[in-house]
């Protein structure tokens, strides 16, 4: 008569079923590499139109006129933070550095830019849906770390991504945006 407590053979390993797909090991990595440069370059282009006027921007001038009319003070001041904001967080979200830090940056321009263009639409183009979905994809990329093909990884001390380290980014991101909102109009 059998035990029904059974001894688990360690040697034995249940195979998969022939026609399984097997997943490949660096999947997940060039998936997170394509979220991180879409992300990334998506905001250097923000960044760099605040800050330089490119892509037909009104650079700092244009842009602190418009943060001076959603309320917040010291307008041009405003444009030149979210200008550098936006162009070193998207720069170190594209190559991997400190990537909870980069991905909460831009965590907190976005609520930012959420909350000044909310108008109770959803879709574009008064809507926030592209606002949201850049918050979202840097929010994943802050708690599920920057992947295989980072500058993290050359880093022994940024190596080792623990999913604390970006839950603490992302309340960091929360509080500042925040306080910056507060202070606005």
């Amino acid at each position: 008569m059998s035990s029904p407590i059974e001894t688990i053979n360690p040697s034995r390993t249940a195979s998969p079923a022939p026609d399984a797909p097997t997943a490949s090991p660096h999947g997940y990595d060039v998936g997170l590499l394509l979220l991180r440069v879409a992300v990334g370059v998506i905001m250097v282009a923000h960044g760099t139109q605040k800050l330089f006027g490119w892509f037909g921007s009104g650079g700092l001038d244009g842009t602190g006129q418009f943060f001076t009319m959603s309320g917040y003070p010291a307008g041009k001041t405003m444009a030149a933070v979210a200008g550098v904001t936006e162009t070193f967080g998207g720069l170190a979200l594209v190559v991997g550095l400190c990537t909870p830090l980069a991905a909460a940056a831009i965590v907190g321009t976005m609520l930012n830019a959420t909350a000044v263009k909310w108008d109770g639409s959803f879709y574009a183009p008064t809507g926030v849906e592209y606002e949201l979905l850049l918050t979202a994809g840097a929010a994943a990329l802050a708690l599920t770390g920057p992947g295989r093909y980072a500058a993290d990884r050359l880093l022994p001390v940024l190596r080792a991504h623990r999913l604390a380290y970006g839950a603490a980014a992302l309340v960091l991101a929360a509080v500042s945006a925040g306080v910056i909102l507060l202070i606005r109009d």
